[in-house]
């Protein structure tokens, strides 16, 4: 069993470097802290260590953080209604089980790592806390998903997933946080194959015109799993 990496990780690039007081020796050489090894080895072991689950209790000043609650469940007798977030990405709309997060985030710098590709674009700071930053189309193969109409998003504001993705949270950017849904097993249906993210979608549900494709959070978190080995 691998033992646990619980060392802090110094943080330098917040206290002199580009976030700090820029007083860093280094960066006469590499400019910018993400072109540092020092940082690049912080990065490494952010990767390879077991990180604790999303389920920070410690005090925010952030305002906008919204840690996730689960509508209250139905009646006794009648099968409970699935929770889900729902968001959009580009022009598809999806909905991701409260279960499989911790919270909404506002908006901040996704720094990019060294010599990575694929699903993984780079760390985030999270209240001091570095997480890793999954691209959710990438990984859904939404690559080449058309952009939505900006006059018809043009008050939608991107926020950051954090997901609660064994044995670390990731963090995943979305153009446009919804709401959280309480959806009946009546209210859904099967996946059509022109579904964006059908594979990893386990139903959709309909709100008048739109279609929101259901995903299927073991799914979703086995696959943002792979890419992080």
């Amino acid at each position: 069993m691998l033992e646990r990496d619980t060392a802090p990780i110094d943080d330098c690039w917040n206290r002199i470097g580009i976030r700090g007081d820029l007083s860093c020796p280094r960066l006469r050489e590499f400019i910018h802290c993400r072109n540092c090894p020092v940082y690049a080895a912080a990065a490494k072991r952010l990767l390879d260590r077991h990180a604790p689950a999303c389920d920070d209790t410690e005090a925010t000043d952030d305002i906008h953080a919204q840690p996730i609650q689960a509508p209250a469940r139905s009646g006794a007798g009648s099968a409970p209604p699935l929770s889900a977030l729902v968001f959009r990405i580009g022009t598809e709309w999806l909905a991701l089980p409260t279960a499989a997060l911790a919270e909404v985030a506002t908006m901040r710098a996704i720094h990019t790592l060294p010599r990575r590709s694929g699903a993984v674009t780079g760390v985030c700071n999270i209240r001091g806390r570095l997480l890793v930053c999954i691209s959710l189309p990438t990984l859904l193969g939404l690559t080449s998903a058309t952009q939505a109409d900006p006059a018809a998003t043009s008050k939608a504001l991107p926020r950051l997933l954090i997901l609660n993705s064994a044995p670390r949270a990731v963090v995943a950017p979305v153009d446009e946080v919804e709401a959280i849904h309480a959806y009946t097993p009546d209210a859904l249906g099967p996946v059509p194959s022109t579904l964006g993210a059908d594979r990893y979608s386990s139903a959709i549900a309909r709100k008048g015109d739109r279609t929101i494709g259901v995903l299927d959070a073991e799914r979703l978190l086995h696959a943002i799993h792979r890419s992080l080995a």
